[in-house]
């Protein structure tokens, strides 16, 4: 039994073992005596009331409401050390042994400081006190990270260290030195997260963090993510854990996600300064100056027939996690950026297509899951046949949205350097027409007038415009919808000739698949947004595209370069075999432009019916089935009368028989009966309904099937088959071409290739039937058959649109010739190839003059920042941005050293701006020596070449493997 303890006498000294570190076993020992047991009793009653003192009224109330009413008054844990404590201190033993009365009384002390209390408040209101804690200190947090990040000038050492200063260890994370701890010293007036920050730190939490992780471990992990935007919070903490040789361990997590959160906020509040600072920060001055090519127009400059390129898409795999009955979000905070559309702006435009969407209004309960494009009376023919087809092409992952996302997506739009312009959530809904509208709109108030915009339906978003409140804007602006060039080849032929950007005068050669791209590269966010909340997930979103702007600002000289060179090569090289083939088949420019119209006119007219069309169909189809049932008729009535037995005699009804032969006889006399009554019933049907129809249209004769209006009429029923079974076919086939590209995708996983090369295996089997179908409707009205083998390989659909002849045979027009439509296709592409030259003539000229005059920006703005706290910040961007456009500029020289270069290679002058003094220019100048060895160097290695064969050989390889497994055979 342990001896009992003793209640009064004590220690001279005792010898005490506290702390503990959460980073690792981290044991001290010390022996207090009984001055510094005094002493450490007020340095604990002073640190109280400092803790005490940082609190606001609010703070005090929680602090109160979560400890136990049973407990002592929080004024007790600073007098731990009281000597008139009745109990607190034991009798040590003189020999030195720990008893069990030394291990009471560390018992008792340790219980005493270390008190656990149960919050009981939820984890949303745990977060907004911190928020609100955090808050007041963001603008002191900033001004300590841009003394820490860029120290004043004139002094060789760190000032914010002074050994003489009061400082506090506290226990730190960083991924360079690999340290513990850190010493912190800290000015009486200076709280202790702006202590941390000024020591290159950043506390977990607001008010007496127990750990900090250092601001360059954070500035890595910030880095790492802008240029691998899947890598998580968890994935790099157990990356750290390994370099410190730790077990992982969720707090880690928890400490290194608060700290992240912190600085993305100072990080953000610094870019706001250097924005401001450099006149950047006006409303809507991304976009309108974002992408000097596009936006940055100069005096006396040739006119473009469209100011600037845009498309639009939507993208589903950067959708967030709705939350779960009546749970609600803890993160209540709401991210501000200047890509993302107000939703309340977007609904604007709800109303403009309402009454043409079949299904109801999104709801909790009842969410929109349509993405199908909504259905509009008295739309074009050929307009409604793209759509319709467009619409069974599309996943059903894209038709469904199932319900379980808050945010199903994001509709985005890009100018055709890939620069982004705004970002619409898509909100419990599929990919809606307000969306787009809604992008419209804002294009035409923001970027003025002769706008062409892509859109995989760019055709029915154009029909949709002209009914919407956006028509006469939209017209007065001599804008234009058009489709990309992949989607636009899945377009009915008419739709091609007139919105597939081949076609568009003004187009260039420009394929407006910068969407695509985009959200190739984006779809690598979606597995660390999915279940974030609603700021994370736009914080993070506006992180990747900032950057990926960044990116593409950088690569602007290489595409201008590339576009260049390629356009040069078609004038250079096509253009002498567009003229020997011209020669050759007695061709000049006229006739080109003549068939074309003439091709443009006959598919617009193709294929329609008109009102006598449909009766006259109506009445012979009638005939048809008179004729049909007639002979049924007369075949059952035979029939039955052959079933009379030759021997027949009469036999009273009296008369009985167990003969089995005579009921055998008997049943199928019946049967016989049954089938020629219904026939007579039919047939007596069909002749009422033939009689109507006569009397309607007025016909005093039943037409036979040797008059002329018949055999016209029969003749257009099997036409009208024909291109009903051709139409079905060119669904499959572009059903197919869709998945063969799905197929390709180097982002595709391996399920949704399985589940494809599954769908292509029946959809070739539907391709042969459908070969099969076309072929015996073909046979009836003289025209050729096809071969499965070559439908397999059709790529594009003008071969579907030239089968349909309809009242009007095209093989003796000779724009319908195949030597004709190859040349016709090809002086198309060099008109295209000559008007993206001088589109880049004018784009080259506005970005070089952009970089002129932003380095004239540069140079007076860091002049007149002398002692400015933000200056280092400032020279940080202008450092960074000059390198980058000697990158630019020295691909700029290599363009216009090419030779077929027609450009004007001077520095133009802003339109609306002065003309500015651009001779001063020695820091590009200096910049650009390095760059063009730089330039050289890399044009010399082939790696990069090397690397993308590599990769493009992968792709057609996986392709190819995929194909081959396909059925060739019923």
């Amino acid at each position: 039994m342990p001896p009992e303890r003793q209640p009064h006498g004590v220690s001279r000294s005792v010898k005490m073992v506290v702390g503990s570190s959460r980073l690792g076993p981290r044991i001290k020992a010390r022996m207090l005596s009984q001055t510094q047991i005094t002493s450490e009793r007020q340095r604990r009653q002073a640190r109280y009331a400092a803790n005490l003192a940082g609190l606001s009224s609010d703070s005090h109330q929680i602090l109160a409401d979560i400890q136990d009413a049973n407990h002592q008054d929080i004024e007790e844990y600073a007098n731990t050390f009281d000597d008139d404590h009745d109990g607190q201190w034991e009798a040590i033993p003189d020999d030195g042994s720990i008893d069990i009365a030394f291990i009471d009384a560390v018992r008792d002390i340790a219980g005493n400081q270390f008190r656990v209390y149960k919050d009981q408040r939820m984890w949303r209101q745990r977060l907004q006190r911190v928020q609100a804690n955090w808050a007041p200190l963001h603008e002191s947090l900033v001004a300590a990270y841009l003394t820490w990040r860029y120290p004043p000038r004139l002094q060789d050492s760190d000032p914010s260290y002074d050994h003489a200063a009061p400082s506090f260890t506290i226990d730190v994370i960083n991924i360079y030195t690999l340290a513990t701890t850190a010493v912190i010293p800290q000015a009486e007036s200076t709280q202790t997260a702006e202590a941390l920050v000024l020591a290159g730190y950043l506390g977990t939490t607001p008010q007496m963090p127990s750990i900090a992780i250092s601001i360059t471990t954070l500035e890595l992990y910030r880095r790492l993510r802008l240029r691998k935007p899947s890598l998580s919070v968890e994935a790099f903490s157990k990356v750290i854990c390994d370099l410190y040789e730790w077990p992982y361990r969720r707090r880690y997590r928890t400490a290194l996600a608060d700290a992240f959160d912190v600085y993305l906020v100072i990080r953000r509040n610094v870019d706001a300064q250097v924005r401001e600072t450099l006149g950047r920060n006006l409303p809507n001055w991304r976009v309108t100056n974002g992408c000097p090519p596009c936006g940055y127009e100069l005096d006396s400059e040739p006119e473009l027939q469209y100011r600037r390129m845009l498309v639009f898409d939507g993208n589903n795999s950067l959708s967030r996690m709705a939350t779960l009955g009546s749970h609600q979000v803890a993160d209540q905070r709401v991210f501000s950026s200047d890509y993302f559309f107000d939703m309340k702006y977007v609904d604007n435009f709800a109303e403009e297509v309402a009454s043409c969407q079949p299904h109801t209004a999104p709801t909790s309960s009842n969410p929109d899951t349509s993405s199908d494009p909504p259905q509009e009376p008295n739309t074009d023919p050929a307009v409604t046949a793209c759509t319709d087809s467009w619409k069974a092409a599309a996943a059903d992952a894209k038709k469904k949205s199932w319900g379980i996302f808050e945010e199903t997506g994001i509709f985005a739009s890009a100018c055709r350097h890939g620069m982004m312009l705004w970002i619409a959530d898509m909100v419990r809904s599929g990919e809606l027409f307000k969306y787009p509208l809604s992008m419209v709109n804002q294009a035409l108030e923001v970027l003025g007038p002769r706008l062409l915009i892509a859109y995989d339906i760019g055709c029915k978003l154009s029909t949709t415009i002209t009914t919407s409140s956006l028509s006469s804007k939209f017209a007065a602006s001599n804008s234009r919808m058009c489709v990309d060039a992949f989607h636009g080849y899945t377009h009915n032929y008419v739709c091609q000739d007139q919105n597939h950007p081949n076609g568009i005068e003004g187009a260039g050669l420009e394929d407006f698949g910068t969407m695509e791209r985009i959200f190739s590269s984006s779809n690598q966010l979606a597995s660390v947004i999915r279940y974030a909340s609603a700021y994370k997930r736009r914080l993070f979103i506006d992180a990747f595209f900032t950057q990926w702007d960044e990116d593409r600002y950088l690569n602007l000289g290489q595409m201008l370069y590339k576009n260049y060179v390629q356009a040069l090569k078609i004038t250079t090289h096509e253009t002498l075999a567009l003229d020997h083939a011209k020669q050759s088949l007695g061709i000049n420019d006229d006739d080109v432009r003549n068939w074309r119209a003439e091709q443009t006119q006959y598919l617009e007219t193709c294929g329609q019916e008109s009102a006598w069309d449909v009766h006259a169909v109506a009445y012979v189809e009638l005939l048809q089935k008179l004729r049909a049932a007639k002979t049924t008729l007369e075949n059952t009535n035979t029939t039955f009368l052959n079933a009379t037995p030759t021997d027949y005699q009469f036999l009273p009804p009296s008369t009985s028989t167990t003969d089995n032969a005579y009921s055998t006889t008997l049943s199928r006399t019946r049967r016989l009966e049954t089938s020629r009554r219904h026939a007579a019933e039919r047939h007596d049907m069909i002749l009422l309904d033939v009689i109507a129809m006569e009397v309607q249209m007025g016909i005093v004769r039943q037409w036979e099937p040797i008059d002329d209006q018949y055999t016209v009429t029969v003749k257009y029923i099997n036409q009208r088959k024909y291109h009903l079974a051709l139409r079905n076919l060119q669904r499959l086939v572009i059903l197919r071409l869709l998945e063969l590209h799905k197929l390709n995708l180097s982002q595709t996983g391996y399920k949704l290739r399985t589940h494809i090369a599954k769908s292509l295996q029946s959809r070739c089997k539907a391709i042969q039937h459908g070969v099969k179908v076309y072929n015996e409707a073909a046979v009836e009205i003289g025209q050729p058959t096809l071969d499965w083998t070559k439908v397999s390989h059709y790529s594009f659909l003008e071969e579907f649109a030239l089968l349909g002849a309809t009242s009007e045979d095209i093989r003796s027009k000779r724009w319908a010739e195949p030597a004709v439509r190859e040349l016709m296709k090809q002086a198309l592409r060099v008109e295209r190839a000559h008007e993206e030259i001088q589109r880049c003539n004018i784009e080259l000229r506005r970005l070089h003059t952009y970089i002129a005059d932003e380095e004239n920006t540069f140079s007076r703005v860091l002049n007149g920042l002398t002692d400015s706290p933000v200056f280092g910040a400032i020279l940080e961007f202008c450092t960074r941005r000059r390198r980058i456009n000697a990158h630019i500029f020295a691909r700029l020289q290599d363009i216009y050293a090419l030779k077929g270069f027609t450009g004007d290679a001077n520095v133009g002058i802003r339109k609306g701006s002065i003309p500015a003094d651009h001779s001063s220019s020695s820091t590009i100048d200096d910049l650009l020596v390095d760059e063009r060895r730089q330039l050289d160097s890399d044009d010399r290695d082939d790696g990069d070449d090397i690397d993308a064969d590599d990769a493009v050989a992968e792709e057609i390889e996986g392709l190819v493997n995929y194909i081959a497994d396909l059925p060739t055979h019923e």
